[in-house]
């Protein structure tokens, strides 16, 4: 028999994918997203446009794995859309439909912004940087740098998250997501600080999904255990058990 249900968005993406196929082996897995996923139960609905069309999709629905998100160069209002009146929509399904959990995708780049300053600029750019002791670390606490409408939109993510959490007693975890790789590799000296490997995301989400019930709210970042790594791990050890598996260093970086 397997375990408890789950509805992943963003399936069809690189992380949703790996995220559904993995959850698939021992969990009730269902997508929903705007066009049908081979092999799995999908509900066709854009969440940009409205709570109805997500409320049937979460019926028996334990857990949502939120991965889906509009990325890259596009417009402003594409981000509103989807990252914004979109994550809203699913949220609040999520309230009236009595999901317990959401897993909500972040970004590391929320931070990117400190990159253009030393010493994070070096340790990321720079292949002959001596690292500096103490190291440089950028916390959940740490004041963002964002550097995109992307960036700006997923904060929405955060906030609402939080704001879910503490007024409907739902639990949400935000995962600040770094660099994850079609070939699973690091793409150059910069992506090699903040890559986070597919064994390592999928750790990340699982021990989410799996995290106590008693845990409200969590903003963590993913990250492999970098040699360059400025992103902290530590409070995702201690709150979820986060251990990465891998490094860029087994890359050479």
């Amino acid at each position: 028999m397997k375990k408890s249900k789950i509805l992943v968005t963003g399936l069809s993406g690189l992380i949703g994918g790996l995220v559904g196929r993995n959850f698939a082996e021992d969990h009730d897995v269902t997508a929903l997203g705007r066009s049908e996923v081979t092999g799995f139960p999908t509900t066709v609905v854009d969440i940009g446009d409205g709570i109805d069309g997500i409320l049937p999709a979460l019926e028996g629905v334990d857990t949502v794995v939120h991965m889906a998100a509009s990325r890259g160069r596009v417009t402003d209002d594409t981000h509103m859309k989807a990252n914004i009146t979109g994550v809203y929509n699913l949220f609040e399904a999520c309230r009236i439909a009595g999901v317990k959990r959401i897993v909500a995708a972040s970004t590391g780049a929320v931070v990117a912004g400190y990159e253009k300053d030393d010493p994070i600029k070096s340790l990321v750019h720079n292949p002959d940087y001596e690292m500096p002791s103490p190291r440089p670390m950028l916390t959940a606490d740490t004041p963002i740098r964002p550097t995109s409408m992307y960036s700006v939109s997923k904060m929405f993510t955060e906030n609402l998250g939080r704001m879910y959490a503490e007024q409907h007693n739902m639990s949400i975890i935000c995962i600040r997501i770094g660099k994850v790789e079609i070939e699973d590799v690091p793409l150059n000296i910069r992506n090699a600080s903040v890559w986070c490997s597919h064994r390592d995301i999928l750790q990340m989400i699982d021990k989410a999904v799996h995290a106590p019930e008693d845990l409200k709210f969590a903003i963590v970042f993913a990250c492999s255990d970098n040699p360059t790594r400025y992103r902290d791990i530590e409070y995702a050890r201690e709150t979820l058990g986060f251990l990465p598996q891998d490094s860029a260093a087994d890359h050479g970086f």
